[in-house]
């Protein structure tokens, strides 16, 4: 072992072994639970007027929409599995992604659910008709994650051969999850401090929803996007066989239309990420019959 894959094999543990993934998890469920009862304490304390702070916020009205706090925090901890995952499995890691936008769908969910016009004028509503899209959605990602899983699972059993061409891709691959672990950490902090000097108490003003939603994971998304190149030019030093190319290239096909997604807003937005997942999955689906008609020269996973 050269002396940069010690390194890089000393942080990663460091980072991201399973015994720090299992502390990292203890400490964001104890930040997720604390943050809902202080977002709670928030509300009680506004509706009665032990806080002045007139806002037309959604989220600071509904005891329910304290629910989209501890969330938030979930969604951090699945940004550690996505890092996690990305020298263990590759189609794990695009799973990772999938399961991301289905739970910013369903934080979203749980914002909408305290802001419901309950009439029988629902489907002329503009809020919610786009719950009832997103309600839908959240099923259909749900169903279509699981396909995906089930496809990415399959496997050939030639792989004895083939160990050295992995163990050097999956080497590469932890070289980036290194990279990945600060740096999405200082994107975090960086976006937390400029949203908390966005906000004017003297004027009781607070961001919109649709920019709180998006906090930080439109720029996540493009850091992906430029990972999932890197991952699909890596490969080409490990294999030249076309299904394999053609699905790390529409991987990051369906990664952009992900990112897209937090561009426009309404339908168009559920849109492109049920697109981006079914075009994920179709994917996987043809390259997996590529593969039982493919001699397993240079696979790797």
């Amino acid at each position: 072992m050269t002396k940069k894959n010690k390194i890089v094999t000393f942080v990663f543990d460091r980072l991201l072994s399973q015994n720090t993934r299992g502390k990292t998890e203890k400490i964001i469920l104890k930040v997720a639970i604390f943050s809902f009862f202080i977002h709670l304490a928030i509300i009680y304390f506004m509706k009665f007027g032990f806080i002045d702070f007139s806002s037309d916020s959604e989220l600071l009205k509904n005891p329910i929409s304290a629910v989209y706090t501890p969330f938030s925090f979930i969604l951090i901890y699945e940004v550690y599995l996505l890092i996690y995952y990305l020298p263990k499995s590759f189609t794990t890691y695009i799973t990772k992604q999938y399961e991301i936008i289905t739970l910013i769908i369903i934080r979203k969910l749980f914002k909408d659910l305290s802001a419901l016009e309950l009439s029988e004028n629902w489907f002329e509503i503009k809020g919610d008709l786009q719950f009832t899209y997103d309600l839908v959605a959240s099923l259909l990602l749900f169903y279509l994650i699981f396909l995906f899983q089930k496809q990415g699972k399959q496997k050939l059993v030639h792989q004895v051969s083939i160990k050295p061409i992995i163990e050097r891709f999956v080497n590469k691959k932890k070289l980036i999850a290194v990279i990945l672990v600060p740096l999405f950490f200082v994107m975090a902090l960086y976006t937390l401090i400029d949203w908390s000097t966005g906000i004017s108490i003297s004027s009781n003003e607070l961001p919109t929803f649709e920019s709180i939603n998006n906090l930080f994971f439109d720029e996540f998304f493009t850091v992906l996007i430029l990972v999932d190149v890197v991952l699909l030019l890596i490969s080409f030093f490990y294999t030249d066989q076309f299904h394999k190319i053609i699905r790390n290239s529409g991987f990051v096909i369906s990664t952009i239309l992900i990112r897209m997604s937090f561009g426009v807003s309404g339908l168009v937005s559920t849109i492109l990420i049920v697109t981006a997942v079914l075009f994920g999955l179709a994917i996987i689906t043809i390259h997996n019959k590529y593969e039982k008609n493919t001699l397993p020269n240079n696979l790797y996973n």
